[in-house]
This record gives structure tokens, sequence and C-alpha cells, in this order.
């Protein structure tokens, strides 16, 4: 598994990528996001998507060889 990296050197082209992000009860979340519309959005629920404020990120799963 690829270690984490700062947000600010995510691909914003649409990839999808995984991201680590703070909700508003405090609680970390990682989910799949993609960068678009001026901002990072995830799937809350299979028809709901929110718009968040990741931290970090590294390649979601099964996008990266063995390295």
């Amino acid at each position: 598994m690829a270690d984490r990296k700062p947000i600010s050197t995510a691909p914003t082209d649409g990839s999808k990528v995984s991201v680590t992000w703070k909700d508003s009860d405090g609680v970390i979340n990682e989910s799949i996001a993609q960068y678009r519309e001026n901002g990072w959005w995830v799937y809350t629920d299979s028809d709901t998507q929110k718009k968040v404020q990741p931290t970090s990120w590294r390649p979601a799963s099964g996008d990266e060889d063995d390295e």
C-alpha cells in the first residue's frame, strides 16, 4: 500500500484517489474521491456526494503496480 502524500500533490485531472478527511463530528474518514468543480468530492452513500477538505491522499486501490 502506498504512503499517504500531502493533498497539495494530488492529481486534479478527475482521477479517482483515496483521500483522508475529517467530518463535522471530528471523525477521520478515508474515501475514494475526485477533484472537480474546484473541490474534492466523495460519495457518502451510493447516491449522495459531498464536497470535503482532505488532508492527504494515495492512489486508489488497484491503481498501482507492486512497488
